[in-house]
């Protein structure tokens, strides 16, 4: 008896460790060892760094890059992404890119989706039952967009491969990387492509989408590695936008206060969400010196904070803050916040730009979406179409979830690119007063 209670409990020791080897964050591949070394130095959009690898997309070849960004503050940076293009020889004038910006996935540097093991698939999401990984990872539509003859990449965004922090939710800065991984992958000559160009993104890639619209100075910026980029439209499935909530309002001590005590207890009622928020004010204090994590976190929530998320990916972190704190990880913020004025001027300053698009935007939503207010699309939408932007906003058919979002936009969408590259003439999608 005693040995089969010895045998028993050595197997149960080999499942856990299996079980954890399988759900565990996974270490840094040699590629993003090596890379995590470099300096930024070089053009806006410069490849300093690739590697082929495999892919099971028919007609494909793929390739993991890092490229120079640059950030809210205008530092130079290094983003890492995955390129997906077609095999055989490109039409003269190349090859449209499309430019995926990526949901969630955390904010450590083993969280970039190119960083998987197979990584150059279509979408795959970690809460959809044919989700396979501990991570979302993937290209959404991968097939059917190599199928039409388009390069598809995907950046990582800066912070999540290629050294330093991710500035998560700061959409300007993911904008920024989403526009020069469109000038590294066009400055590759194995894609074939071209100048045109669409950015699709969803969740914190929907907020990029939107914020890349209208940013033209940085999309017209001149001696990049590849000038005169053409965004002809940009796809946001489910997107955020802090900004647009408070428009007209004049930030001061007051409403700042207000602002963040209201974010905090809309964003404290599970810990899913609450990581979400937690880790907006790690990525945002990341993009902004000024601020600081003990502003608004107690001395141990900020040490908890900033050591979760400067090594866990998305859901890790949400099981250790459940974990180790249960429903008590409110009480790792402060009674009473401080710098708030300074806090919610960071919010504004990361948020979309209020500019005109450069191109039209399509916006997908779904009304079971209980992640990303959808009131925020509608907010925006109406504030573009007032600055002249042409702006589509579509509800999704059925109850769609926030996560059920990219599956069920795609037929809309893909069609509504395949217009955009043909150049054929978009109606206004602004409602009609």
């Amino acid at each position: 008896m005693k040995h089969f209670l010895g045998k028993l409990s050595a197997i149960s020791a080999s499942f856990i460790f299996s079980m954890s080897a399988v759900y565990a964050d996974p270490p840094m591949a040699p590629f993003y060892q090596a890379v995590s070394k470099l300096t930024p130095n070089g053009k806006l959009g410069q490849v300093i760094k690739q590697e082929k690898i495999q892919t099971s997309i028919a007609g494909a070849q793929a390739w993991r890059i890092a490229y120079i960004s640059s950030d809210v503050g205008e530092r130079k940076t290094i983003a890492t992404a995955l390129v997906v293009a077609p095999l055989g020889k490109a039409p003269a004038q190349g090859r449209a890119v499309m430019a995926w910006a990526h949901g969630t996935t955390g904010t450590a540097q083993n969280c970039g989706p190119s960083q998987m093991t197979d990584p150059a698939v279509s979408l795959n999401e970690y809460f959809l039952m044919n989700g396979n990984s501990w991570a979302d990872y993937g290209l959404a539509s991968l097939e059917a967009l190599i199928k039409e003859g388009y390069v598809v990449v995907g950046t990582d965004y800066q912070g999540q491969g290629g050294g330093g922090k991710h500035q998560y939710a700061v959409a300007i800065t993911q904008a920024k990387d989403t526009i020069d991984s469109i000038r590294a992958v066009a400055s590759m000559k194995e894609t074939g492509a071209g100048k045109q160009a669409i950015v699709y993104g969803w969740s914190q890639g929907g907020g990029t989408a939107i914020a890349a619209a209208s940013m033209p100075d940085y999309i017209a910026k001149k001696g990049t590695a590849f000038d005169d980029i053409q965004p002809l439209g940009f796809v946001a499935l489910a997107p955020y936008d802090v900004a647009v909530t408070m428009p007209g309002t004049t930030l001061d001590q007051a409403t700042s206060e207000k602002m963040i005590s209201q974010l905090s207890a809309s964003f404290s009622s599970n810990v899913f969400d609450f990581t979400h928020f937690s880790m907006t004010l790690w990525g945002t204090q990341a993009a902004f010196p000024n601020l600081k994590l003990t502003d608004l976190f107690t001395d141990d929530g900020a040490k908890a904070i900033d050591q979760i998320y400067s090594n866990k990916c998305l859901h890790a972190a949400v099981d250790t803050l459940n974990y180790n704190y249960g429903a008590g990880f409110k009480n790792l913020l402060k009674p009473q916040a401080q710098n708030t004025l300074a806090w919610a001027q960071a919010f504004l300053k990361g948020s979309v730009n209020p500019v005109k698009p450069v191109a039209p935007v399509v916006i997908y939503w779904g009304t079971k979406d209980t992640v990303v207010p959808p009131v925020m699309g509608d907010l925006y939408q109406k504030q573009m179409c007032k600055l002249g932007g042409n702006i589509s906003r579509v509800q999704l058919p059925g109850e769609q979830t926030h996560f059920s979002t990219p599956g069920s936009a795609a037929p809309f969408y893909l069609p509504w690119i395949k217009d955009r590259i043909a150049g054929k003439i978009m109606s206004n999608g602004c409602p009609q007063n």
